[in-house]
C-alpha cells in the first residue's frame, strides 16, 4: 500500500473525565472545527453519563459518537453493564473494545474482547478494537507474538465482512498516560505487522482498507511524524482529547501530513 488509502481518523477517548457541562462544551468546540478538518473522520468517546448530551451537541456535525465499552448480551441481569442495542439507541456509531485499561483493571481477556466485538457488530456498531503489549513484552521482544495472540484468540472467528467493519487501535500499554510514546518507527512496525496479519487472513483488499490507529500519549507535537508512517491511519487520543485545542491540533497535524502525500 503506497500512502494512506483514506483521510485521517482521530478519536478522543475521554475515559472517566468531564461532567455534563464540560462534556457538552468540548463537544461543541470540536463540532465547530469539523468542516475545516475534512476529510478527517472525527470520533468522540465520552463516559456513559454524557452520551445523550454529547450526542445532541454533535447532531448534524461531522463528528461521530462512540462509547467506551459494552457487554456481550443484549439484555438481562447484568447490573452495571450496557448493551449494544442500548448504545445504538443512545446515538452511538462506534464502541471501544478491549482498551488496555479494561484489560488491566477489569479482567478483560482476549476471549471476552472477542465476545464484545461480536456483540457490537450484531448491534450495528463499529468496534474500535485495541491491542498492545506491556513493557515487559516490549523489552523481551514479544510484541508481535502478543499482538498475534490478541488477534487470533479474540477475533479469529470473524468473517471478512465483520473484519472490514472493525477499526483497529495499537496501544503500547507502556505509553498510555505515561508521557512516553512509541517512536514513529516502532509504531509503524507494529501497524505494518497488523496489516500483514489481516492480509494473510482476509486478503489484500481488506488489509489495504483497514483503519489502524495509534494510541499512547499522542499530542499535537508528535502526531505529524507518527501519521507520516505509511500504516498509521490516525489516532486514539486520551488525555490530549480533554481540551479542544489539543484534540483539534492533533487532527490538523494528521491532516497536514495526509495532504502532503497527495
Amino acid at each position: 500500500m503506497a500512502g494512506h488509502a483514506r483521510g485521517p481518523f482521530v478519536a478522543g477517548n475521554w475515559k472517566m473525565n468531564l461532567t455534563l457541562a464540560g462534556a457538552v462544551d468540548l463537544a461543541r468546540k470540536v463540532a465547530a472545527a469539523g468542516p475545516e478538518l475534512r476529510p478527517c473522520d472525527l470520533l468522540l468517546i465520552p463516559p456513559f453519563t454524557s452520551l445523550g448530551a454529547v450526542g445532541a451537541a454533535l447532531a448534524g456535525s461531522d463528528v461521530a459518537l462512540g462509547a467506551q465499552d459494552l457487554f456481550w448480551e443484549d439484555a438481562g441481569a447484568f447490573t452495571g453493564e450496557v448493551s449494544g442495542p442500548m448504545l445504538r439507541d443512545a446515538g452511538c456509531a462506534y464502541v471501544l473494545v478491549g482498551h488496555s485499561e479494561r484489560r488491566l483493571h477489569f479482567g478483560e481477556t482476549d476471549e471476552t474482547v472477542g465476545r464484545r466485538a461480536r456483540a457490537a457488530l450484531k448491534a450495528g456498531l463499529r468496534p474500535v478494537v485495541c491491542v498492545g503489549e506491556v513493557l515487559e513484552e516490549r523489552e523481551g521482544g514479544r510484541t508481535m507474538a502478543r499482538i498475534d495472540d490478541q488477534i487470533a484468540r479474540g477475533l479469529g472467528a470473524l468473517s471478512r465482512d465483520e473484519i472490514e467493519r472493525l477499526v483497529w487501535a495499537y496501544e503500547p500499554v507502556w505509553a498510555i498516560g505515561t508521557g512516553r510514546t512509541a517512536s514513529p518507527a516502532q509504531a509503524g512496525e507494529v501497524h505494518a505487522h497488523i496489516r500483514r496479519r489481516i492480509e494473510e487472513g482476509y486478503g489484500k483488499a481488506t488489509a489495504s482498507c483497514a483503519i489502524i490507529l495509534y494510541g499512547g500519549s499522542v499530542k499535537p507535537a508528535n502526531s505529524y511524524p507518527l501519521f507520516k508512517e505509511e500504516n498509521i491511519d490516525g489516532f486514539l487520543v486520551g488525555g490530549a482529547s480533554l481540551e479542544a485545542e489539543g484534540f483539534i491540533g492533533i487532527a490538523r497535524e494528521a491532516l497536514r501530513a495526509y495532504r502532503e502525500e497527495k
